[in-house]
């Protein structure tokens, strides 16, 4: 399974369940409350196919891919989805989605980007693989989350039915919203064979929904593709997360995995009325059970970040 702890120095003083914890992996003292904010994250998926755990290169799940960046103006992750009918035209979906997703983490890394705008990582990412001198053939979802290290403030673009959400106190105080062209249809990146070109769907990286906020030590943020939330409704996943009672990267990795699984148990139960198969019938389709699909989970808790 895919897991990962933020670089840095980070002091988890975030309160969860009443409990103040400070991250063992700290190796330092705190700092004041306007101090600068990290996130520590750790992450789990399956492919579909039932390969428990197994990772291709560059972190995908099947063809969902995902990472995450730190650079010293902000914390940065991202998942994206590859859209699996290529596949009938010889193309592996996971390439588009991992390549996607590697070239905004190097960007981070090199700090090609402003934390306000991750709409513009995700552009300039898109851009440099239609100038790939071979053409990378393929579709994806995307969704980037920035973590502005000293205004404390979230700023998200979300293409597509991948997404976020943001708890606190229990409760989900935000949350991405989903875009589909119509029924099972999201919005994504695309590149198409030049004989293709007009027909295959393909949207631009500014259709993104962009939102900022101000986040909390302590909220917990959520980011997945669409594997999770059409298996497991809100409800669900909160009843999973007060499990996370400390802020320390062994609990939120072992809270991020209890999801995954949970989320892959349920794609598979023919007789379960999830969400996606209630959006089906939303649409006049007589479907039950889960949606098998790959799932990716990143789970994240802000904290205080010192000694950078």
């Amino acid at each position: 399974m895919f897991s990962v702890l933020s670089y840095g120095r980070l002091v988890a003083r975030a309160v969860l369940g009443g409990l103040s914890q400070t991250d063992p992996r700290a190796g330092g003292g705190g700092g004041g409350g306007g101090g600068d904010y990290g996130l520590v994250t750790a992450g789990c998926g399956f492919g579909k196919d039932f390969r428990k755990g197994l990772l291709k290169k560059g972190a995908c799940y099947g063809d969902d891919a995902c990472f995450v960046a730190r650079h010293r103006s902000a914390d940065v992750l991202g998942v994206a989805d590859g859209v699996g009918g290529w596949r009938d035209y010889g193309v592996d979906p996971s390439q588009f989605s991992g390549t996607l997703m590697r070239t905004c983490e190097r960007l981070v890394k090199e700090g090609r980007f402003v934390p306000s705008n991750p709409i513009g990582i995700l552009t300039t990412s898109y851009c440099e693989l239609l100038q790939n001198k071979v053409p990378l053939l393929g579709s994806s979802t995307a969704c980037i989350v920035v973590l502005d290290r000293t205004s404390h403030r979230l700023h998200t673009a979300n293409l597509g039915d991948s997404g976020f959400l943001v708890v606190r106190g229990g409760e989900v105080v935000h949350r991405s919203d989903e875009q589909q062209h119509y029924f099972n249809t999201p919005f994504q990146l695309s590149i198409a064979p030049p004989e293709a070109e007009g027909v295959v769907l393909s949207d631009s990286p500014d259709a993104a929904d962009s939102t900022s906020f101000d986040v909390q030590l302590g909220d917990i943020i959520l980011t997945a593709t669409d594997g999770l939330f059409d298996n497991m409704p809100d409800y669900m996943i909160l009843q999973e997360l007060k499990k996370l009672k400390n802020s320390n990267y062994e609990s939120i990795q072992q809270t991020a995995r209890s999801i995954a699984e949970q989320a892959h148990e349920l794609a598979y139960d023919p007789n379960y009325m999830s969400p996606f198969a209630q959006f089906a019938c939303d649409n006049g389709l007589n479907v039950r059970g889960g949606k098998p699909d790959d799932i990716t989970v990143l789970l994240s808790i802000v904290a205080e970040y010192t000694d950078w």
